[in-house]
């Protein structure tokens, strides 16, 4: 008998995190649910096993500690759990003058946005490309599509993982894998008040989490790909094509500048 499969989910305890397993629980998708606060994954595993009958394990980690994406595998491999599914979505952004934000806060947000995403891909690919089956679901960004001041990082980040991801596409499509580069717009979650960015008001307003998700599935139900959900974030980064990248910085930074 083959072993049980799991996806594995970062920062699942809010958020998009929670939305991916929640929806991939409704699909009997037994998950490894991986963030830094205990008690709210504890709560949504029970919550998961009780409601859809799955397999819920719980990894306490904090990814941007160096080192702690490699601590992550190593308890999933002593566990003896199967990963098939790698959802990589533990993110965080933070609006000021790069030069005033503390320094200690941006290198965390590399190790988290950027060096987690990486080594967990390198490290769960090559069993899944072996199997010729599994899938990625990298979530990035549309402030990835452009440089964004007053979160260069952040932004600098996701356009990293969007290019990173939709490579990995094309190595991985002879094995088997389907990769999926998922591209929200602003989205409901707790992330403009965690990074400092303020109240924001956006033409649609923000997405829901689910619609995010949802989005996503679709893409890699379809085989992967790069997956922007709502027409209007498709329709904006289809015009920055025709902009000058100097005008497109200066728009951005008139919208995110802070006040």
């Amino acid at each position: 008998m083959s072993a049980a499969a799991y996806a594995l989910i970062t920062g699942a305890s809010s958020g998009i995190g929670e939305c991916f397993a929640k929806a991939l629980a409704v699909r009997g998708q037994n998950l490894v649910l991986a963030a830094r606060s205990g008690d709210k994954l504890e709560k949504l595993a029970a919550e998961l096993r009780s409601a859809h009958g799955v397999l819920a394990e719980v990894v306490v980690v904090d990814l941007s500690e160096s080192g702690a994406a490699g601590r992550l595998v190593e308890e999933i491999k002593r566990r003896g759990l199967r990963i098939d599914l790698l959802v990589n979505n533990a993110a965080f952004g933070a609006r000021g003058e790069f030069w005033t934000l503390p320094l200690d806060t941006q290198m965390r947000m590399l190790r988290l946005n950027v060096e987690a995403v990486v080594e967990l891909s390198y490290r769960l690919l090559p069993s899944m490309a072996g199997r010729r089956g599994g899938g990625v679901i990298h979530v990035s960004s549309t402030a990835g599509f452009q440089p964004v001041p007053y979160t260069s990082v952040y932004a600098a980040a996701k356009a990293f993982i969007t290019s990173f991801s939709m490579a990995l596409r094309e190595e991985l499509r002879e094995h088997g894998v389907r990769v999926v580069t998922l591209c929200p717009g602003g989205t409901r979650t707790n992330f403009f008040v965690a990074g400092n960015y303020g109240t924001r008001s956006l033409p649609g307003g923000l997405q829901p989490p689910e619609e995010v998700v949802a989005a996503a599935l679709e893409a890699l139900d379809r085989g992967g790909g790069l997956a922007v959900p709502r027409a209007l974030n498709k329709l904006s980064i289809f015009v920055q094509r025709f902009l000058p990248r100097a005008r497109v910085a200066r728009i951005a930074g008139n919208m995110f500048r802070p006040r």
